[in-house]
């Protein structure tokens, strides 16, 4: 597995896999070709179908120019490998195409060429599987965020700090604005609101609406394209931020605690979109807010205490009761229903720590069955339902409008 630099990615959303990754692809076909005049981009597939929604274009005429790059939207045409594919040109004085490069966007801002997968940093992870890292861990007496620490190197927890700075940052400024989203639905920002209702419930209801406020913030701030950090995705960037904000503000816990916690999350994170997928356009919603369920799961598990089993089950709750989520965008949009799951997705991974406490960390399906499972239950979803917006709430939104 690849470092959780390649997981935890800083960048500027809505999207990892619509904006962050053709962002990046722009930027590395810009770089073998500094001094051409001309560039046609042609996109495709689900990646074609959302584009714009999800501001693709805007992301690749950031980097290439918009007066010098002719885009081609081929949203019903797909290349082998993965949904969002994406062909870059040089376009001669002559109208001639040379070197056209074809590259893939495949989930958190990743990149993968001809089956390939780009990367900035080696493997670094010897395991990829949860249940063979715990059984390294019970081996040594180790938790998993020191089998993290083993493979990174003690620079990670400088890279997560960072972070964890950007995920607290994007929360305040989320819950500090108002306004409307952009885009077609005229979407009123509700994590501020959120926030000052949840101050005056009584203590159990407070907890529930200011874990809902906090992954709104987030979501929110994402929506309009502001800096947060894939967790693993744009997408699904606002739930394990709102649960570790959530215990760091309510529980007297440290800052090393929390950074530990980060990199528990990031190591079931990295599990899946090694073993499975963490793309919605190839796998559905469950790929991000699935996953990012589970790595939150993990995360609060960790901090109250759970053992490597106890965390074990927490993160394959969280995954497994995700199972078949569609990702059906309405207008293009991560908005509905993005910004509501990650919401959801929150509350219900603090749930999941309370259930596997309660087990002790007794069940019969692991982690890595989930991943598994997910990743077939993503090849059988019918593509309609795969960020295309050609179904689900996407079509029965216009349809009732």
């Amino acid at each position: 597995m690849q470092s959780l630099r390649e997981l935890f990615r800083i960048g500027h959303g809505p999207s990892s896999s619509h904006t962050m990754g053709p962002r990046r692809a722009a930027r590395a076909y810009l770089d073998r070709h500094p001094d051409a005049s001309q560039f046609r981009v042609t996109l495709f597939a689900s990646l074609a179908a959302t584009g714009k929604g999800h501001l693709t274009d805007e992301a690749i005429y950031e980097v290439l120019g918009r007066e010098r790059t002719c885009l081609v939207w081929k949203p019903d045409e797909a290349l082998p490998f993965h949904p969002n594919g994406m062909r870059f040109e040089v376009i001669d004085a002559d109208g001639q195409s040379r070197d056209a490069w074809e590259v893939f966007s495949i989930g958190g801002g990743a990149l993968a060429e001809a089956g390939r997968t780009e990367s900035e940093t080696p493997d670094v992870y010897p395991l990829n599987h949860i249940m063979d890292i715990m059984e390294w861990c019970e081996e040594r007496g180790k938790s998993y965020w020191e089998y993290v620490e083993q493979c990174e190197g003690p620079e990670i927890w400088t890279y997560l700090e960072e972070v964890w700075e950007v995920m607290a940052a994007s929360i305040e400024r989320g819950l500090d604005t108002e306004g409307v989203l952009p885009g077609g639905l005229h979407l009123r920002r509700k994590a501020p609101r959120y926030y000052i209702k949840a101050t005056g419930f009584s203590p159990n209801l407070q907890s529930r609406g200011l874990v809902f406020a906090y992954a709104l913030a987030v979501s929110e701030e994402n929506a309009t394209g502001g800096r947060i950090v894939t967790a693993p995705t744009c997408g699904s960037c606002g739930v394990l931020p709102a649960v570790l904000y959530h215990i760091y503000k309510t529980r007297d816990i440290s800052k090393k605690r929390l950074l530990h916690a980060l990199a528990v999350a990031g190591l079931v994170g990295n599990i899946a979109k090694t073993c499975g997928s963490i793309s919605g356009a190839e796998a559905g919603c469950q790929a991000e807010v699935g996953v990012a369920c589970a790595m939150a799961a993990a995360a609060a598990s960790y901090t109250f205490g759970g053992g490597l089993r106890a965390i074990e089950y927490a993160a394959e709750m969280g995954l497994e009761h995700h199972f078949g989520m569609t990702c059906d965008p309405v207008c293009g949009l991560v908005q509905v229903p993005c910004i509501e799951r990650n919401a959801h997705a929150a509350a219900r991974a603090l749930d999941c720590n309370i259930y596997a406490t309660f087990a002790e960390g007794i069940h019969r399906i692991s982690y890595d069955q989930a991943v598994a499972v997910m990743k077939q239950t993503g090849r059988d979803i019918p593509s309609l339902y795969r960020e295309t917006a050609e179904g689900g709430l996407a079509v029965e939104y216009h349809r009732v409008k």
